[in-house]
């Protein structure tokens, strides 16, 4: 079978074309930077890379021909979230329908909005209370009511392997080159993640079922685990010994004030207060097991990697 993930430099983009090529696919990887697609994949035989730009469906068309799936992981800035989003889905799904492919998209929590402490089921009512939010849930929607089979999964925030555009990236990078790292939240409260590697692997066996089509799926990660817990683990994986400050709200919100990603995010901070944490049964009793990655042995790879480049 062939394969194509859009958007295959960023963190699940990767971890999903790596998970295809392993499985035996023939995978095209496509992404605006030759560079970096390089990097990432260079090495590997059974992967092509493409670069390219989503926006331009002639792109699209050149990679999109002869794939049976399609995979869905471009990551696009938080300013740009309102004007292009829905014009990159609807190109997707044009060049999709036209080539008779099937389409996974990777997507997040937010369509869910606020959820008072309860764990999130697919059934949970999706009631999203800001702007990125109700931008997600007009995706799905668009989706959902295509002619293409598609296939949704919604994860918590991502780490791993090229994972960077992320809240613990933030952290990760300076503990890296062994700076004084901050925390994006309060460090007591329990949230969740998931290894890209596991989100990767969920979404092939979804993709791979033709009973998974037309709905969306929960795909947890390893558990719940505070900042404080999250910092411990990293530091006995790499001996960072610095204290790790916390990125508070109006630190957010006074950033913002000079960087528009950050000005964005203010809205968003809302997950490091009032966390939202995935119910996975549905996909469990369809499916089978979630792989599940320790967070000791997923930041010990993510690290290892992230030394590399």
């Amino acid at each position: 079978m062939k394969a194509l993930v859009l958007g295959a430099s960023g963190g699940m983009g990767s971890a999903l074309t790596f998970e295809l090529a392993n499985r035996g696919f023939e995978v095209t990887a496509f992404a605006r930077s030759e560079n970096r697609l390089r990097m990432i994949f260079d090495k590997h035989q059974k992967i092509t890379i493409q670069p390219g730009d989503v926006f331009k469906i002639e792109d699209l068309e050149l990679v999109a021909h002869d794939v049976d799936l399609i995979f869905h992981a471009v990551n696009l800035p938080y300013n740009e979230w309102n004007n292009k989003q829905e014009i990159m889905l609807r190109n997707i799904l044009q060049v999709s329908e036209k080539y008779k492919a099937k389409l996974a998209i990777v997507d997040n929590v937010y369509a869910y909005g606020r959820c008072f402490g309860k764990k999130v089921t697919e059934d949970f009512p999706k009631k999203p209370h800001t702007k990125k939010g109700n931008i997600r849930l007009k995706l799905e929607q668009i989706a959902l009511s295509s002619k293409v089979p598609v296939v949704i999964a919604h994860f918590p925030d991502f780490y791993g392997p090229y994972a960077k555009s992320t809240v613990l990236h933030y952290m990760l990078q300076s503990i890296v080159k062994n700076k004084r790292a901050m925390f994006v939240g309060n460090q007591q409260i329990e949230r969740e993640y998931i290894y890209t590697p596991d989100g990767a692997k969920a979404l092939v066996e979804l993709a791979l079922s033709d009973a998974s089509y037309g709905e969306c799926w929960n795909i947890p990660g390893s558990g719940t685990i505070t900042g404080e817990e999250l910092v411990e683990v990293i530091k006995n994986t790499t001996g960072y010994s610095k204290k790790v400050s916390t990125v508070t709200k109006s630190m957010v919100r006074f950033s913002g004030f000079f960087d528009k990603m950050m000005k964005e995010y203010v809205e968003m901070y809302y997950l490091n207060e009032d966390p939202l944490v995935l119910d996975g049964s549905k996909y469990e009793e369809r499916m089978g097991v979630i792989p599940r990655t320790t967070y000791q042995d997923g930041m010990a790879h993510t690290l290892q990697v992230m030394n590399s480049y």
